[in-house]
């Protein structure tokens, strides 16, 4: 069997990076490839069995945009699904993904459990595998792709605010994933955070 190989496209280096710790952990044997943008995507390809298996895009990306990008995505790599993971989960903006051709949509929110089951039912063979490390607490599993970027920029020693401003979303949302962030790694405050995450090899 062909190693399965997955492709993000989102133009947030963050939010790709958490996404790709997620994946790494859960789905050892895939090979994982990244694009800021579709036009980056699309220039991608190389030899045939270079093209990815399933899809992950964001809508909001520079230039043409996730959902208007699906029928170009569709004539380069027919029968490739996709997943659409955004920040936007309105009725509307879910129904019109799903009508322009992706095979699921998964809020940015959700948990890496929840995305991690929708690749699973989507991709066909690709099986997520229980944690690997018995050498240290599962973070990994812990954590959404949503609170990677937002511990990245933590460990930069933004404020909440700060945080809240570069990812668009509010002060108190923030708030709730930092609390969430200092939980799962069994620390008191940010300083703590930000150096238990770089021991572990979660931020760089």
């Amino acid at each position: 069997m062909s190693t399965p190989h997955l492709l993000i496209i989102d133009d947030h280096a963050l939010f790709r990076s958490g996404l790709r710790l997620v994946l790494q952990n859960s789905l050892p044997q895939a090979r994982l490839s990244e694009a800021a943008s579709l036009e980056e995507a699309l220039h991608l390809q190389g030899k045939e069995e270079d093209a990815p298996t399933l899809l992950l895009i964001d809508i909001q990306l520079g230039g043409l945009n996730g959902i208007d990008g699906m029928a170009v995505l569709a004539r380069r790599w027919p029968g490739v699904p996709a997943i659409i993971l955004s920040a936007d989960d309105t009725d509307h903006t879910v129904r019109q993904a799903l009508q322009r051709g992706a095979s699921a949509f998964v809020s940015k929110a959700a948990t890496a459990e929840h995305i991690m089951a929708v690749i699973a039912k989507v991709g066909g063979g690709l099986t997520p595998c229980p944690n690997q490390r018995g050498d240290q607490p599962d973070d990994k599993a812990q954590f959404t792709p949503r609170q990677y970027e937002v511990l990245g920029l933590l460990s930069q020693g933004l404020t909440n605010k700060a945080i809240g401003r570069r990812l668009n979303l509010s002060e108190n949302t923030i708030r709730g994933h930092v609390q969430a962030i200092l939980l799962a790694l069994d620390v008191d405050n940010r300083a703590e955070a930000a150096f238990a995450a770089r021991r572990r090899g979660l931020v760089s």
